[in-house]
């Protein structure tokens, strides 16, 4: 009997990991934001709001909408723009810091949206 259980332990773990890796795996993807973030002004991480400027400068640059110098100047800004806002988060983040964070944020993203449509990055 002890040997049965002595087989069993190995079979026992590798049947949890099989389980719990894909469940653990989850919780590290990019959802996107809640509804009420995204329409009513709520406050969104800094690794999500990053995430969706990020991912708006990527898809300017693969659709040529954005040159590679418009592309650097943009990333360039957001990397300063979240420096910033973790300086502002170790004190503990303010009313104040968090509507200029927003408002920043904000900036940003609709200078993304003008060199985008500008034209004068485009391939063609």
């Amino acid at each position: 009997m002890t040997k049965f259980k002595m087989l069993m332990i190995p079979v026992l773990a590798a049947a949890t990991a099989t389980v719990a890796l894909p469940a653990a795996a989850q919780s590290y993807r990019h959802a996107p934001a809640p509804a009420y973030a995204q329409h009513h002004g709520g406050w969104q991480a800094i690794s999500q709001r990053k995430y969706n400027l990020d991912r708006r400068i990527d898809q300017g640059v693969r659709s040529g909408q954005l040159s590679r110098r418009e592309a650097s100047r943009l990333s360039n800004e957001l990397n300063s723009l979240v420096r910033l806002e973790r300086a502002y988060m170790r004190g503990g983040l303010t009313m104040r810091e968090r509507r200029e964070l927003d408002r920043r944020y904000d900036a940003l993203s609709a200078k993304i949206r003008h060199e985008r449509r500008d034209r004068d990055g485009r391939r063609w």
